[in-house]
């Protein structure tokens, strides 16, 4: 996967890397949603829940061309997040 930082439309907290985010995506349990509001029809955007090396979730909005990933925006999960994540997760291991 290649990522273009070029120009970040958001201002990455000190808690969260462009590493951290890069590995989030590269988690074999992320999951990725295509939102279903008119909102985000404009510009395709996806959204993606996974965790870092270090075992950090991230929420992250991006766009693709299907080669370059473009982060919108990235954020540590929320306790919504954490828990739909982890849910997944254990759904997917006991398959």
């Amino acid at each position: 996967m290649e990522f273009d930082w070029n120009n970040l439309p958001f201002e990455p907290d000190g808690s969260i890397s462009m590493t951290g985010i890069e590995e989030s995506f590269e988690d074999p349990f992320a999951i990725r949603l295509l939102p279903d509001s008119s909102r985000f029809g404009v510009q395709a955007r996806f959204f993606n829940l996974g965790k870092s090396a270090a075992g950090q979730g991230l929420f992250s909005v991006y766009r693709t061309n299907g080669k370059v990933i473009r982060v919108i925006l990235s954020r540590p999960f929320s306790e919504a997040e954490s828990y739909f994540y982890q849910r997944r997760m254990t759904q997917s291991l006991s398959t």
